[in-house]
């Protein structure tokens, strides 16, 4: 693998886990009061098209983080709706 696929997993890695302490504490305390709807869907979007940018310009990096950080803002996104 070279350096340049290396930087990317490296940072798809870490802004993916970014969210993983916003999930766990919106389903500890069932509390989604302070995260913006219009930013969770906003980004949903986002990094939805980075995820089929990075299909269509074969990056293997930019589809993973982008796919799993997805599912992160998405179960974001079900919270606020279930705890709104």
């Amino acid at each position: 693998m070279d350096q340049i696929s290396i930087t990317g997993y490296i940072a798809g890695i870490l802004t993916t886990i970014a969210f993983i302490p916003q999930v766990l504490r919106a389903w500890e305390l069932k509390e989604t009061r302070d995260i913006s709807l219009a930013m969770l869907v906003l980004l949903a979007i986002g990094i939805a098209l980075w995820a089929v940018y990075g299909s269509w310009i074969g990056s293997l990096p930019v589809v993973f983080a982008n796919v799993v950080t997805l599912l992160l803002v998405l179960a974001l996104l079900a919270m606020k709706m279930k705890y709104h």
